[in-house]
């Protein structure tokens, strides 16, 4: 499988896999055997980018969150695994107690938060060093400082490897890089965002910010992005769970809009003239295109997973790129 770079510190940056594995359901919907087999296919087909979360899958099991990681970290220990396969996880969303989400009820980004819920996601996942950390989620109720030099610190220590943010405004994100420099830390270099063909409404009310949705990729994060290319991103929820091909569930409405059926048609008409699924279309418009992404896929089976990794192959040639860019 092709690779990226990750990071500009020669002593931190990593080489990951062009396609990313989600392991969000890992543990609660999908059982370990079948996550096993899961990442066991991953890594055979070259897949070294895996994802996860001190809270997944909390709103399955009626927890705090926790069973991905744990998952991973006997996975880890069972088949040898130690730094061939980079494990990204993110905190400030696990709720504060069982029944509770992190909406109403969030751990945040408080400094005693982020040591504590990164000493914690170190044990479950059998590691001295968390090789990407994420910010989940924007905590407006702590000064962004104290955010920034929390996780920097960690950097420092040597009990994380990269810095990477998820679900922020973009203008947070360029200030807390910013607070990060004038302070001589690590700041965020991979920034995790709902990303795929269809284009996502910004302007309905986020799940923590009434102006809008954080989590949605605009023109502001792209030409963020374009125009510094030393920061990479993920792109998470890339086939909308199964939303191109279910005919059981519906896209919803961030995507109830009139560019949305013109989207598919065009999707639909790559498609045909290429042989592949909508999902394969998808991620390769994403992993082709004029800004560099790494997708986020999600598999609760082999054959899932199968179907991704054949994407990789898929090239669209420019008149097909052409025909999805312009659909509005």
């Amino acid at each position: 499988m092709r690779k990226r770079t990750i990071g500009t510190d020669p002593r931190t940056r990593r080489e990951v896999s062009v396609l990313s594995l989600g392991a969000m359901l890992f543990g609660t919907l999908t059982d370990e055997a079948t996550s096993f087999a899961v990442l066991d296919r991953y890594v055979e087909a070259g897949g070294s980018f895996v994802d996860t979360s001190n809270n997944y899958a909390y709103w399955q099991d009626d927890s705090q969150g926790g069973a991905s990681e744990e998952v991973l970290g006997r996975w880890r220990a069972s088949r040898g695994i130690t730094d061939e396969v980079v494990i990204a996880t993110k905190l400030g969303a696990r709720p504060k107690a069982p029944g509770t989400g992190f909406v109403e009820n969030g751990e945040g980004l408080s400094a005693e938060v982020v040591r504590a819920s990164s000493e914690a996601s170190r044990k479950r996942l059998g590691v001295e060093k968390l090789d990407l950390l994420y910010a989940h989620v924007e905590d407006r109720t702590v000064p962004l400082a104290e955010t920034v030099h929390a996780f920097g610190e960690l950097v420092q220590e040597g009990t994380v490897g990269l810095l990477g943010v998820s679900n922020h405004w973009s203008w947070r994100v360029e200030r807390a890089r910013n607070l990060a420099a004038q302070a001589g830390l690590p700041g965020y270099e991979v920034l995790q965002y709902g990303h795929t063909y269809l284009r996502r409404r910004g302007d309905l009310p986020g799940l923590t910010c009434p102006d809008g949705d954080q989590a949605a990729v605009q023109g502001d994060l792209i030409t963020y992005l374009k125009e510094s290319p030393e920061l990479t991103l993920v792109a998470y929820s890339p086939l909308l769970g199964g939303g191109y091909v279910r005919e059981d569930k519906p896209l919803g409405p961030p995507f109830d809009h009139a560019g949305t059926p013109t989207r598919l048609a065009a999707l639909d008409a790559v498609a045909r003239q290429t042989g592949a699924t909508r999902n394969q279309v998808v991620l390769a418009w994403l992993l082709g295109g004029e800004l560099p992404v790494i997708p986020l896929v999600g598999a609760s089976s082999v054959a899932q997973l199968d179907e991704s990794l054949a994407a990789l192959d898929l090239e669209l040639n420019p008149e097909q790129r052409a025909l999805l860019d312009a659909a509005r």
